[in-house]
């Protein structure tokens, strides 16, 4: 299992369009993902589960990936954290 804390930077949090990027990328790998905040787990290949979150600009949240490509996976995704998912 990989895991890695990241933090929300974009300034509308984790709405609708940075969602559907995460779970695009999610979704290209093997291994099962989640995110976590606070005591609140989603599929990260899931659009619905990742809303669920509610996950405002400086939110912390937890990426878990377990597979055979978990550590790519983890690192792809916190990319996308790291970036504000290409909003400013």
């Amino acid at each position: 299992m990989t895991q890695r804390e990241v933090v929300v930077v974009n300034k509308l949090g984790l709405h609708a369009r940075p969602a559907v990027t995460l779970v695009k990328v999610a979704s290209k790998f093997i291994s099962d993902i989640k995110l976590k905040k606070d005591e609140v787990e989603a599929d990260a290949k899931s659009i619905m589960g990742v809303l669920v979150l509610a996950a405002e600009q400086g939110s912390k949240v937890l990426i878990i990936a377990e597979g055979p490509d978990e550590k790519e996976a983890v690192e792809a995704i916190a990319k996308l954290f790291e970036e504000g998912f290409g909003e400013e």
